[in-house]
């Protein structure tokens, strides 16, 4: 949710700095003068902000000041960066199909997400002599997408218990 907002006879400083509807400041009034003028031009004397002394007030709709503020929180929310976005290769990969993954991880990083690369293996695969194979494969994979987008790596290449994971970020 967002802070409290005081408005109108709310407020509790006996000056304010006062910007008008359309962006311009008014100067520091007191905030009855202030009042005044706003209910002349039809608005509500809203604080935006209490930090700065005097607190800044703007002239504007109550109603709409609050829609935009949802809507802001609401965008923000569902707009988060740095997401954590996942992408999947396999033991014997084709070229084709590496190329499709390069080109989705670039769309991610090009986003501001971070790249979770794993590779699953299985049975024989999760030996020691064929785990350089799988190595190879990552690095083919990093080699291709480095030409299209730097790229930074947040954790190395781990073997875990169902294969290798890795994660990298846009540099």
């Amino acid at each position: 949710m967002y802070k409290r907002t005081f408005i109108n006879n709310q407020i509790r400083a006996r000056e304010v700095r006062v910007i008008d509807e359309t962006g311009k400041q008014l100067g520091i009034l007191f905030k009855e003068k202030a009042i005044q003028i706003a209910r002349e031009r039809g608005f509500d004397l809203i604080q935006v902000t209490e930090k700065v002394e005097p607190p800044v007030c703007k002239l504007l709709d109550y109603g709409k000041y609050l829609y935009n503020l949802q809507k802001k929180e609401k965008a923000a929310k569902h707009h988060k960066t740095g997401e954590l976005k996942g992408i999947r290769l396999t033991f014997g990969i084709s070229e084709h199909d590496l190329e499709t993954r390069v080109n989705q991880s670039e769309k991610f990083l090009k986003k501001g997400n971070k790249v979770r690369i794993e590779m699953a293996l299985k049975g024989r695969q999760r030996s020691k002599a064929l785990e350089g194979f799988a190595k190879e494969k990552f690095k083919k994979f990093l080699e291709t997408l480095e030409k299209l987008v730097p790229i930074k790596i947040e954790r190395d290449l781990k073997r875990e218990s169902r294969g290798l994971i890795m994660i990298i970020s846009k540099r």
